[in-house]
């Protein structure tokens, strides 16, 4: 049972629960929509009720395209006595009379009480917005549809171009988080970072302007440590583990880069695992702390196109170490980064075997320290 709600960014758990039109609905196989998954407890509760009641009035949004609605009763007499009742397209309600779908979403208290709250989902399944459920129904409706009304819409079916197979991940870090990383490479600074070859049977840090310009800190604050692993071990692991079937257990390095236009900030194609002192590497996250802040400094997958790939602020661009790949040039402003690597147990193996080739002197570009991810 999970004792807090979902946080922005969190996967939503995946179900099968029944419904009145199915004895096993697959929550997962909904995907691919926004969706409105409300925790009201039961239709009986006089704020519950008049949420349900304020929601029919905006029935029409609710189309199973772009929007769903999801209603989740923990009282055997809503169906009994037929008080919720689904309309399809677009509005279901989910029998949970055992609560283990309640449980797995927060809604349980410790105390035996029960949390009533709406989430909105986006088309992964990621949380973008939790509505705690309190007093006043208005209220709550009102801000819901708020954040309907900012979703933008799903869109038309499209014959897709070539694509690099990676993940874009919006809402991995908070504005705060964010905004604190930010003010730590600030307050220590960065130094010149650059490239690992590997040289005279030892894997060593190269400098040359012509191939990367960026700053790097290490970030050593304990808790903003613990706060970047906690969010990518929630936000981040589990969409590796649907896209690629790839189990992330350890994360490397805690390095906070800064691209800077006035410096000609940039990072020429590369591969990220193709020294001894890297091969253990299995996935790269660039996860963007300022967007929007700067021009240029996307990323570039040249093996796939000319496209360029970013995230919003806070969010990640993932992608396999081994995909060659570059920061474009950032012509205005400063780009600010949090860029550690992923990988698994077989890869901590190479990892240990290959230590002797790390040149003691090399900067924390390979790696500062390993984490266990779980």
């Amino acid at each position: 049972m999970r004792i807090a709600p979902l946080g922005l960014g969190d996967s939503a758990p995946w179900f099968t629960c029944r419904t009145e039109m199915r004895e096993r609905f697959v929550f997962d196989t909904v995907a691919g929509r926004y969706l409105v998954l409300c925790f009201f407890g039961s239709s009986t509760d006089p704020v519950s009720a008049k949420v349900l009641a304020l929601l029919a009035a905006s029935r029409s949004r609710f189309d199973d395209t772009n929007l769903s609605f999801f209603g989740v009763t923990v009282d055997p007499e809503d169906e009994r006595q037929r008080r919720v009742s689904a309309s399809v397209p677009g509005v279901r309600y989910f029998w949970d009379f055992d609560r283990a779908v309640s449980g797995l979403y927060g809604a349980l208290r410790e105390n035996g009480g029960y949390r009533k709250v709406t989430y909105v989902l986006d088309p992964m399944q990621r949380v973008l917005a939790v509505l705690p459920l309190l007093a006043d129904a208005d209220a709550h409706v009102a801000a819901l549809l708020a954040v309907l009304e900012r979703l933008p819409a799903i869109g038309a079916p499209y014959t897709a171009g070539l694509q690099a197979p990676v993940l874009v991940l919006p809402r991995v870090f908070e504005p705060k988080l964010c905004q604190a990383l930010i003010d730590y490479y600030r307050s220590q600074g960065g130094k010149a970072s650059g490239f690992m070859q590997d040289i005279g049977g030892k894997t060593v840090q190269v400098f040359w302007h012509l191939q990367k310009v960026r700053r790097d800190c290490v970030l050593e604050d304990e808790e903003l440590r613990k706060a970047c692993i906690r969010r990518i071990q929630e936000r981040v692991f589990p969409q590796i583990q649907r896209a690629f079937q790839f189990q992330v257990t350890r994360m490397e390095r805690y390095l906070l880069g800064c691209y800077d236009a006035n410096e000609g900030g940039h990072f020429r194609t590369h591969r990220d695992n193709t020294t001894k002192g890297t091969e253990h590497r299995r996935f790269a996250v660039s996860l963007f702390l300022n967007s929007g802040e700067y021009e240029g400094g996307s990323l570039r997958f040249p093996e796939f196109g000319s496209g360029l790939y970013s995230a919003p602020p806070g969010g990640a661009v993932v992608f396999s170490c081994s995909l060659l790949h570059e920061a474009t040039a950032v012509t205005r402003g400063q780009r600010y980064m949090f860029l550690p690597f992923l990988y698994d147990e077989p890869a901590r193996r190479i990892r240990e075997k290959n230590q002797h080739y790390l040149n003691p002197e090399t900067s924390g570009d390979t790696a500062d320290a390993s984490e266990p991810g779980t």
